[in-house]
Parts: C-alpha cells; structure tokens; sequence
C-alpha cells in the first residue's frame, strides 16, 4: 500500500474488519500490517508446536550392575545398553559395591572395562569412570 497514514490505515482496517498490527515498530515510518490478530497469533503457536515436534529429546537412562554379574545377567544388560543407544539416549552404567565389596574395586573397573570394549562401535564414553561412594559410574553416549 506504501506510506499511508496512521488514521487512513486504523479506517482501512475497520473496513475490512480486521486489525492493524505494528510489525516493525523502530522503522521510520513504523512498518503495519492489516490482517486477523487472532487468526496470526493462532498460527504462531501452531509453527512453534509444529517445531517442538521435530526437537529429538534425550534422557539419560541408568542402568545398575554388581561386579560379581553373571554372564546372562552381563548381557541381558549391555543388550538394553545398546537398545537405549540406538534410541540416542545417553547411558549411565552404574557400578554398585555392596557390602564389604568396595574393598575389591578392581572388579568394578574390569566390568566396566570390558562393557567400555565391547559398545566401542556404537558408543564412546562422555563421562571417564567415577567413584561416588560405593557406586563406580560413566556416561556413555551414542557415536552420530
């Protein structure tokens, strides 16, 4: 329409029933636009939900094993480590010591160790092996 001024436009606008919006407020002339407030602001939300829907969400899942695990229980495990990673989720591998066990942390590290080998193909290690009281944890992520 070009430069119209304002009271011409706000008449334009209850013309065509509609509203008069202000779209670039620090332009000199301010730049308007004559359209459906309501029906704008409706569309807005529907694109930003529209763009949370294709957001990938991650969570961090955790999964607690002993360092005496037995074999089956060892790889029913790493079977739902590897499922959780292929998902894109992150992974936190907790190694629990109970008892008197934390005497024996080695164990622990060699579990790990081992499970650290064994997902080196679809995974790598975000966080190194940590000890938080009778707990031994990492943070594994998947390879992109």
């Amino acid at each position: 329409m070009g430069i119209v001024p304002k009271d011409d436009a706000i008449k334009i606008a209850k013309e065509k029933l509609l509203d008069l919006v202000e779209i670039v407020p620090n332009a000199n002339p301010p730049v308007c636009r004559v359209i459906d407030f309501k029906k704008f602001l409706y569309e807005q939300k529907k694109k930003q939900k529209e763009a949370k829907k294709h957001l990938k969400q991650t969570q961090l899942k955790e999964i607690r094993m002993t360092p005496e695990i037995s074999e089956h229980d060892y790889g029913f495990k790493k079977a739902h480590i590897e499922e959780f990673l292929k998902q894109g989720h992150k992974v936190k591998v907790s190694i629990f010591f109970p008892g008197r066990s934390i005497l024996h942390k080695n164990r622990g590290y060699r579990t790990l160790e081992k499970l650290i080998n064994e997902l080196s193909a679809i995974a790598k290690i975000e966080k190194s092996p940590k000890e938080e009281g009778k707990t031994l944890s990492i943070i594994m992520v998947p390879n992109k």
